[in-house]
C-alpha cells in the first residue's frame, strides 16, 4: 500500500526524499486555488516562477503575467493572486507566468519528485482520484507563510488524507495530525480559520470573498500537473489526446 505524508513547510523539504514520489503542492490562500481557477477558466499553460523580474520577462513571450507579494498584487503585472480576477474571460486560451510569496516556491522546490500536482480544496477529489491512479507514495507540501506553518494548507492536507485513507497508509504523525485537525474543523472551515494568522492578514486587505471561495470543496475537476518547466491541466491534455 502506498503511503501519504505531510511536509508542513518548504523549509522542511530537505528532510524528505522526493525521488519516485508524487508531491501535492498546496497554497490554499491563494496561489494554488488561483491556478486551479485559471485552468478552469481556460488558461493553457502556467509558468510558476520564484522572482518578480523572471515573471516580468515572460510578457515578451506573449504570456499574461501575475504577481503577488505579501497578499497584494505587484505593480506592473496583468494579474494578482485573487481567483476572481481570472473569471472575466481574459485568461481563456492564454499562457500565464505567475510568482507569489509562497505557493510558486513550494512548486519549484519540489521538482525532484516523480510527479507534482497542484492541489486546492477546489479540485480535491480530482487530486485524490489521480493519486489513487498513480499509486505512488505521496507527499503533501504545504506552502505555509514565508517558511512558517499555517492552518489552511494543513487543513487541505488533512482533507486529502481523509479522502485517501482507504488506499494509502499514513507515513508518520504529520499525516495523522493533519487528518485530526481537518476532522475537527471541517464542519465550519471559515469559522475555524477566522483566528488564523493568514486569514487575519488577508481580511485586513478586505478580500473576504476570496477566503470563502478558496475553502469550497470540489468545485472544479481540473488537474494542474508539472510537465518540464510548466503546469498543464492533465484533464485537458487527456481530452485532446482522446
Amino acid at each position: 500500500m502506498p503511503s501519504i505524508d505531510v511536509c508542513f513547510s518548504p523549509e522542511l523539504l530537505h528532510l524528505y526524499d522526493l525521488e519516485g514520489k508524487a508531491v501535492v503542492a498546496v497554497d490554499i490562500l491563494r496561489a494554488t486555488s488561483t491556478m486551479v481557477t485559471a485552468f478552469a477558466e481556460g488558461a493553457v499553460q502556467i509558468f510558476p516562477v520564484m522572482e518578480l523580474e523572471e515573471c516580468r520577462g515572460f510578457a515578451g513571450q506573449g504570456c499574461l503575467t501575475a504577481a503577488e507579494r505579501n497578499g497584494i498584487k505587484a505593480e506592473g503585472f496583468d494579474l494578482g493572486n485573487s481567483p476572481f480576477a481570472y473569471m472575466d474571460g481574459s485568461v481563456q486560451g492564454r499562457d500565464i507566468a505567475i510568482t507569489t510569496t509562497n505557493g510558486t516556491r513550494a512548486i519549484r522546490l519540489s521538482e525532484a519528485a516523480e510527479e507534482i500536482v497542484v492541489g486546492a480544496f477546489l479540485n480535491l477529489q480530482a487530486v485524490a482520484d489521480h493519486l489513487v491512479e498513480l499509486g505512488l507514495d505521496v507527499l503533501v507540501v504545504c506552502a505555509g507563510w514565508k517558511g512558517q506553518f499555517n492552518l489552511e494548507d494543513t487543513l487541505f492536507a488533512g482533507a486529502l488524507v481523509e479522502r485517501l485513507q482507504e488506499s494509502f497508509s499514513k507515513e508518520n504523525d504529520s499525516a495523522l495530525a493533519a487528518l485530526s485537525l481537518y476532522q475537527t474543523a471541517k464542519a465550519d472551515l471559515p469559522g475555524f480559520l477566522r483566528q488564523s494568522s493568514h486569514v487575519r492578514r488577508l481580511e485586513h486587505l478586505e478580500i473576504h470573498k476570496d477566503i470563502e471561495f478558496c475553502l469550497r470543496h470540489d468545485v472544479y475537476s481540473v488537474l494542474p500537473v508539472w510537465r518540464h518547466d510548466r503546469l498543464v491541466d492533465l484533464m485537458r491534455v487527456k481530452e485532446l489526446e482522446s
